[in-house]
């Protein structure tokens, strides 16, 4: 989730190198030297979405990573957009109900709906999403998180009164719902009820496992052992495993919780302070979120959660030794011999980019036969160099001074305070990283680096001139390949692109995208055959203004990375982010998310304002953040 540039803060004070530190002064391809031909080696042509070049295999019926629809015209409009050929359907809007049988209140137009009734429906904001098929391509589980929550459109009086119940509404519209889907000729379907229909929300129990359950700075009144939490919140992006599990990424935790007027050093380098508790006051009825009464119940967020979409009775575990950060993305692939690697962004300006690989393999018998995969292994942070390759570097107590004299006594400490040991090891400093994908045809990884205005701001790192992104409000995608397997130590890497308009005067702005102009990149998909999807989250108080002027909304786009191109495939209604991303097998069905229509620019809808500049979906009403599913009309592979 983009937030409002001027409101977002930073808690970096590392002098570790940034990646436009880093970045080449001569050419935006960003290799020089006489390394510049090992790292063309790597990657093929080196011109980033200026490249030319072999796709590889085709993995879906043959076909290649070829666009083969009209562009989308940019325009300022209320609805979805797409090209001409396609369907939208919507499905599964906030409040709808998720299907647990017996139990399953429709939706008050009014937001009269209780507490109760939202732990049943589907939550505000939806997010990160991935489908996990039951019979092919025509029937599966549809898995997505929700991020976050407008209490302005959640009450009936938004916040103009505040009272325990609203913290629990509040609460249970948050978090995860498993949904049952099924393709009924060229339409799809929720099936209501279904015995897989789940919601786990922000009280919903959760076990702390790894390396780090049980710590010290995990176990609180509530819970002595350290390894029993409630609940999963602010949960943005995600990621699906080969053993069939769900990965949902908590971010930014520290605005649900009051913090102190001095907090300590491990406080600070995580956003905890007085007054973040007023953007969601859940500390006024929940006593655990009050940092002085309860100074470790927030080193119990900031995880990633694993979730067994076909057992309903699971509990999600917390996996540790993924490391804790203001997660998000989490993208799952697999080294030659079968073992798990996690690529994570951290959505924080200046923070990382992180790799998790596990220690075993991935064994057959799907969730139940990996219940403890992703507890065990090597967690790595990446430095970005300057002659266009890295190293991972890792995360490990004792090695690279996170020794204990450090506050690194054991590998919990290591993993609770990632951040800091990261500062330690001279990890590179990188522009918002959000959603990771990996190639399946090359293994070639990309990672989305959504903007930051901050850039050269008084006391912050500025870049160098060859890699103009001072006051980087556009934003880029930067990819790299390993040098060798997937759990390889070294990689090369490269910018894909640097996004923007080129009809924008400010240098900074133009970037050097062939093809739409677009800013802010964020959600992040490469398809079975090939094809990289786009997801833009402007800011509501940027969209239409400034450098962004000509894009008055967020859009979504393809992009062949072999010849560099990238059209505009999609546009969603005014104020929305476009996200949450994911296909069926056969790729004739695509999902996307639209989350907050509507929004106002300060981001939060409340009731001295009017609800919302849009109607989206249902023409009238609260505006209601809903999964949307695109077909093609002649029944074809999306994009092509």
């Amino acid at each position: 989730m983009a937030k409002d540039f001027a409101r977002m803060e930073d808690s970096n004070p590392s002098g570790n190198p940034t990646i436009h530190d880093v970045s080449d002064p001569q050419r935006r391809v960003f290799v020089r030297g006489g390394l510049a031909a090992a790292v063309a080696g790597l990657f093929g042509p080196l011109a980033g979405c200026a490249s030319t070049g072999s796709g590889g295999s085709n993995a879906v019926s043959g076909l290649g990573r070829a666009i083969g629809f009209k562009s989308v015209p940019m325009a300022a409009v209320d609805q979805v957009v797409v090209p001409e050929g396609y369907r939208t359907q919507v499905i599964y809007r906030w409040g709808d109900p998720t299907g647990i049988a017996g139990r399953m209140p429709a939706f008050k137009t009014d937001a009269s709906d209780t507490a109760d009734d939202q732990a049943l429906q589907a939550c505000m904001h939806h997010d990160g999403m991935a489908f996990f098929p039951l019979d092919g391509s025509n029937r599966g589980l549809l898995v997505l998180n929700h991020e976050y929550v407008d209490d302005g459109l959640l009450h009936t009086d938004g916040m103009k009164t505040w009272s325990a119940a609203k913290v629990r509404k509040s609460m249970h519209a948050h978090g995860v719902s498993v949904i049952e889907l099924q393709r009924d000729g060229a339409a799809w379907q929720q099936v209501l009820p279904s015995r897989f229909a789940r919601r786990i929300t922000a009280l919903t129990p959760m076990t702390l496992t790894g390396p780090a359950a049980g710590h010290p700075m995990l176990r609180t009144a509530g819970d002595p052992s350290g390894t029993q939490v409630l609940g999963t919140f602010n949960n943005c992006a995600n990621g699906q495993t080969p053993w069939g599990t769900y990965l949902t990424c908590e971010e930014n935790f520290a605005d649900y919780f009051e913090g102190t007027a001095t907090p300590d050093a491990h406080q600070k380098r995580w956003g905890l302070k007085k007054g973040n508790g007023a953007k969601y006051r859940w500390h006024e009825h929940e006593e655990r979120f009050d940092v002085a009464k309860h100074p470790n119940e927030s080193n119990r967020y900031g995880w990633v959660v694993e979730i067994d979409p076909q057992d309903p009775t699971s509990t999600p575990r917390k996996r540790t030794a993924l490391g804790r950060a203001a997660h998000e993305g989490a993208a799952v692939a697999l080294t030659d011999d079968g073992r798990a690697v996690v690529y994570m962004g951290e959505d924080s300006r200046f923070e990382y980019i992180y790799k998790f690989v596990s220690r075993d393999k991935v064994r057959p018998g799907g969730a139940v036969a990996n219940r403890d995969l992703l507890d065990h292994g090597t967690l790595y942070v990446g430095r970005f160099d300057v002659d266009g390759t890295g190293e991972w570097l890792p995360l490990e107590q004792g090695k690279g001074g996170l020794v204990a004299d450090k506050g690194f006594a054991t590998q919990g400490d290591v993993l609770i305070k990632s951040r800091q040991a990261s500062d330690i090891l001279g990890a590179t400093k990188m522009d918002r990283p959000e959603w990771t994908t990996v190639d399946p045809l090359t293994k070639e990884v990309y990672c989305t680096l959504t903007n930051n205005s901050n850039r050269g701001a008084p006391g912050q790192p500025f870049m160098d001139a060859a890699n103009p992104r001072s006051n980087n409000t556009m934003g880029q995608i930067i990819r790299w390949k390993e040098s060798g397997d997937l759990d390889a130590t070294k990689f090369a890497w490269n910018h894909l692109v640097l996004a923007g308009d080129p009809k924008q005067t400010r240098y900074e702005a133009q970037g050097n995208v062939k093809g739409d102009a677009f800013g802010s990149p964020d959600g992040l998909m490469v398809d079975a055959r090939g094809v990289l999807w786009i997801q833009t989250d402007v800011s509501t108080s940027t969209l239409g203004k400034g450098d962004y002027t000509n894009l008055p909304n967020n859009q979504m786009l393809a992009c062949d990375p072999t010849k560099g191109e990238i059209r505009r495939f999609l546009l969603g209604p005014a104020g929305c982010e476009i996200t949450g991303l994911t296909a069926t097998p056969d790729l004739r069905t695509l999902f996307i998310n639209i989350q907050h229509p509507g929004e106002p620019a300060n981001e939060r809808s409340d009731p001295e304002r009017p609800l919302a500049v849009s109607k989206w979906p249902d023409g009238a009403g609260r505006p209601r953040s809903a999964t949307v599913v695109i077909t093609k009309i002649d029944g074809g592979v999306i994009g092509s």
